[in-house]
């Protein structure tokens, strides 16, 4: 029997997820092409040649969710083991809790508040004459008050993004919760752990099937005979080099790591944020620590450092500013008028997504793409 030819550009999470679910129909031909020398995209994990521990290549990946059917979904291919994401800052010397809980609250002021009393007394730390924030900064002064932000937001955002916080939108610190209990945990979803045997693991098993042909080192151009060949192609690339940057560059803030071995233990934990403005990395991330399963007698561990994306960068946050959501809707003007190409994940629809939510989107588009094809 013939089968359907499918094109996928990216053999990362998006363009795995739906190579895996329509291959299973047995109804196609799938040929997944990635520009890079390895699948997984960002989430690529490897073993450290010097000390054997399981490296996040591109930073930190955590896997958490509060979606059962996404959970269920990535514990099919690997085993997921308990991680629980307890980040801390330094600041000024001392070494602080993140998210901002009730434990972080009475270390900063030097005080022994009940939960009820932290939650009055972060109310009178925030700016009363801002009414609806228009901005990042604007956000933060009235959520946490001067002082709290300047600690824990203004330094660090000003090194991640490139830019003063006032020129960020307000959306980015809306994303940051603020407890007045003891709970450190970075994430409140439901389902959180790490893949056992890694991230490049999972996709790796997703795309082994027959039915999928996986094409490495091979950077995509639309060629008029794609649509000819192919009867439906999936892309997960930027979306400005789609149409070869015709309306512009989007911009994005990418990032870079300096990389360090040693004995023992360097810093007792995952991801240490480092909040002032004068330290030019943003954290440290010590990879044996997203592992506490495995035993090392040697640590690795990276600097990250953040800067604009130039050409031959990777491109990580998407900044959407009003200049880049102005160019974005003219491609998006464009995308829509193709009729036999589906955008998806985070690069082609431009926003930042976390992993699940990647999984998430790419098997709703399987989805519909097997009952518009009725195929079930």
């Amino acid at each position: 029997m013939n089968k359907t030819k499918i094109l996928i550009v990216g053999a990362g999470f998006s363009g795995a997820v739906v190579a895996e679910q329509l291959a299973k129909t047995n109804q196609f031909e799938i040929h997944v092409f990635d520009e890079r020398n390895h699948i997984a995209g960002n989430c690529y994990t490897e073993r450290d040649k010097e000390t054997n521990i399981m490296v996040h290549k591109y930073g930190p990946h955590i896997f958490h969710t509060s979606n059962r059917e996404v959970w269920e979904y990535v514990n099919s291919f690997i085993k997921f083991q308990p991680f629980v994401n307890r980040v801390k800052a330094v600041y000024r010397g001392e070494v602080y809790s993140l998210p901002i809980n009730l434990h972080t609250i009475n270390q900063f002021f030097r005080k022994s508040m009940s939960p009820n009393e932290a939650r009055a007394f972060i109310e009178s730390q925030g700016e009363k004459s801002i009414g609806e924030p228009q901005n990042f900064e604007e956000q933060a002064l009235k959520f946490v008050g001067k002082n709290l932000y300047k600690a824990f937001f203004y330094g660090y955002t000003k090194k991640q993004w490139g830019t003063e916080p006032k020129n960020l939108p307000a959306s980015i610190l809306k994303r940051l919760p603020i407890r007045f209990n003891y709970d450190d945990n970075y994430y409140n979803d439901l389902y959180q752990g790490i893949p056992e045997e890694g991230y490049t693991e999972i996709i790796r098993k997703m795309l082994e099937h027959p039915n999928i042909s996986v094409i490495l080192n091979s950077k995509f151009t639309l060629n008029p005979k794609d649509l000819d060949t192919y009867s439906h192609i999936f892309y997960t690339g930027p979306i400005d080099e789609f149409f070869n940057y015709k309306y512009g560059r989007l911009s994005y803030r990418t990032v870079y790591f300096k990389r360090y071995v040693s004995d023992g233990d360097f810093q007792g934990n995952a991801v240490i944020n480092y909040t002032e403005e004068n330290i030019p990395f943003t954290r440290i991330h010590e990879h044996k620590h997203f592992t506490p399963w495995e035993t090392h007698n040697k640590t690795v561990y990276f600097e990250e450092y953040s800067k604009e994306t130039e050409p031959n960068d990777i491109p990580y946050y998407p900044k959407r500013l009003e200049t880049d959501l102005q160019i974005l809707e003219k491609y998006q003007k464009e995308v829509n008028s193709l009729q036999k190409i589906t955008f998806l994940g985070r690069l082609a629809t431009y926003r930042y997504l976390d992993m699940h939510h990647v999984i998430e989107e790419a098997l709703n588009i399987a989805k519909k793409f097997l009952e518009k094809s009725n195929i079930s």
